[in-house]
């Protein structure tokens, strides 16, 4: 489905892709382009390659020009997938961390609502809920985030069911577990960390004994339920991921199967706030995006191999 179909015209047919540049909006941009929907780039640095009828706004989104540029009478849908993503830097940098995540959502949601845009989607993340232990989240467990990055998150999700109850706004927020796959060379997150490791014989440290549990999703299906939030006229809360989780060192096993590597492990001290588990259930959001997941943990990993390894080939 497209956010074409939804009946809002001709006059309106762009959609903006926010963080546009980066390793889940690049992928969800080719995607539109691939179904002929025409995509608004915004970032702070600029589109990897040329796409025919796609439009680069380069720039702060924390600036209105660079705001107003991007989203016009013609958007018909916003996914909003910028902001300071790292709970790390959330925590030495709460400020910026408002500033670049409910700020500037705020501020989107305003020009949207003044646009009269129908659909706005948000990257949103189970950090919202906090320390559940091993009990499996779901979209409605009570909101208890435990760092700037969850409460930031929090606070989005709630200005955009505000605006979706005042102003008859179609506003999704998607919770995403741990994404991964082609295109995230750059990302210290733990895959991208084995398969460095894998490509130069190295090995790879593990916080603690490695028994926690993670949810790992591939970028392909995140991509599938922003195409299918997009066109579901749904509002509220949908969790992508795998909807099975992994411990750490079922992840190490897994890699060194597809990758043929040793993976030498070393076991370090767990940081304070280290998560016990992510468990989360996806059985909602095929009732309300129509998201089911389809790619699988071992081929999942094959693409983000591929991808590795042929970076390091001419």
């Amino acid at each position: 489905m497209t956010p074409m179909a939804n009946g809002h015209g001709p006059d309106r047919t762009s959609v903006v892709v926010t963080g546009g540049s980066g390793f889940i909006g690049r992928a969800v941009v080719r995607a539109l382009r691939d179904r002929g929907v025409p995509v608004t780039v915004v970032d702070r640095v600029p589109f990897p390659e040329t796409l025919d009828g796609a439009r680069v706004v380069v720039g702060d989104l924390r600036e209105a020009a660079v705001r107003e540029q991007a989203v016009d009478r013609g958007t018909v849908g916003i996914v909003h997938l910028a902001g300071l993503t790292s709970v790390l830097k959330s925590v030495e940098l709460p400020e910026d961390t408002f500033a670049d995540n409910v700020l500037v959502t705020q501020e989107l949601l305003e020009l949207a609502r003044r646009h009269e845009v129908p659909t706005f989607l948000l990257a949103s993340t189970n950090a919202v809920i906090g320390n559940v232990g091993g009990a499996t989240i779901t979209p409605d467990l009570p909101l208890r985030p435990l760092t700037p990055y969850g409460a930031t998150k929090a606070a989005c999700e709630m200005l955009l069911s505000g605006y979706a109850g005042a102003y008859g706004m179609t506003t999704c927020a998607l919770r995403f577990t741990n994404v991964y796959g082609p295109g995230m060379s750059h990302k210290d997150s733990f895959v991208p960390r084995m398969m460095r490791a894998a490509l130069t014989g190295g090995g790879v440290r593990i916080y603690g004994d490695g028994r926690q549990r993670r949810d790992l999703v591939h970028v392909d299906d995140v991509v599938r339920a922003v195409l299918l939030a997009l066109g579901s006229g749904y509002s509220g809360r949908a969790i992508v991921g795998a909807g099975r989780s992994v411990s750490v060192l079922e992840m190490v096993e897994a890699v060194r199967e597809v990758t043929g590597a040793e993976l030498p492990v070393e076991h370090v001290e767990a940081p304070a706030g280290e998560m016990p588990a992510v468990v989360v259930d996806v059985s909602a959001s095929a009732e309300t995006i129509g998201y089911r997941p389809e790619v699988s943990l071992t081929d999942g990993l094959v693409t983000a191999w591929k991808y590795f390894s042929g970076l390091e080939t001419p």
